[in-house]
């Protein structure tokens, strides 16, 4: 089967000096989709040119609350605009973050609301960011009862947590913390979490799994994530990336087919 890491960020500074090799090793482990996501304008269109570059890799757009007290209606028709481009398959990641607190949670939120809306005028799905955050996460997104599909990303809550997200029909996408050990209660959450609502991605160059944790990420490893989930699951690991694959096209929209992409 083929791997899809729903979620990196293979345009950061850190994988300057070896992108190529880092994204050849990615297809030499079979990963054969990956979702590069922006969380601020620039690295919005960083995640563009990547998708623009290479034929399996698809972007998302979106601002992040730390930067809600410096965007206004220009940022926002910027972002617009890059929702308009072809491979941009979500809108994300937003969501409020109340451990950096870097602007006013009013302002975190109202930026989070705004953007769900025109994720909603795009039909796009979105990429949700919440640290610290999940009770204003949860009222938001069940109020909002957004119907184009909600990506909790690199989700880390709790037994209740989950239910909520899963109440509004979210997907719960895991990551290397899947793989730590004391991670007892996520991993019983990512056993029991329904079959249609679980993804897996890396969140690179950050989360490297088991034994990598401390080093830098890369697209390579979501295999980590996968085979950690399937044990969870009591499936082969063939089974769960077949799992993946539908449920991630399914979200984003993307043909289950890999057609010409390499």
């Amino acid at each position: 089967m083929s791997l899809f890491d729903t979620h990196a960020h293979v345009h950061l500074a850190a994988f300057d000096a070896d992108r190529a090799a880092v994204l050849e090793r990615a297809q030499d482990a079979n990963v054969r989709r990956l979702i590069n996501v922006g969380y601020d304008l620039a690295s919005s269109q960083a995640s563009v040119e990547l998708a623009r570059a290479y034929p399996y890799i698809y972007a998302t757009a979106g601002i992040q609350p730390h930067y809600a007290e410096t965007t206004g209606p220009d940022e926002l028709a910027e972002l617009e605009v890059l929702l308009r481009l072809p491979k941009v398959v979500a809108l994300g990641e937003i969501g409020p973050d109340y451990y950096h607190d870097r602007a006013p949670r009013e302002l975190q939120r109202e930026l989070f609301e705004t953007q769900l809306q025109i994720a909603a005028r795009h039909k796009l799905p979105v990429v949700i960011h919440s640290r610290e955050a999940h009770a204003d996460t949860v009222e938001v997104l069940a109020r909002a009862a957004h119907p184009y599909g909600v990506v909790m990303h690199s989700f880390s809550g709790d037994r209740a947590y989950a239910e909520a997200c899963l109440d509004f029909g979210a997907y719960l996408s895991f990551s290397g913390p899947l793989t730590f050990p004391r991670s007892v209660e996520l991993r019983e959450i990512a056993a029991g979490a329904p079959a249609d609502r679980v993804l897996v991605e890396t969140d690179c160059p950050y989360l490297s799994p088991h034994p990598f944790r401390g080093k830098r990420n890369e697209p390579a490893r979501v295999g980590l994530v996968a085979e950690r989930l399937a044990a969870l699951r009591g499936i082969s690991q063939d089974e769960l990336e077949a799992l993946v694959w539908r449920n991630a096209c399914l979200c984003f929209s993307i043909a289950e087919d890999q057609g010409s992409e390499s």
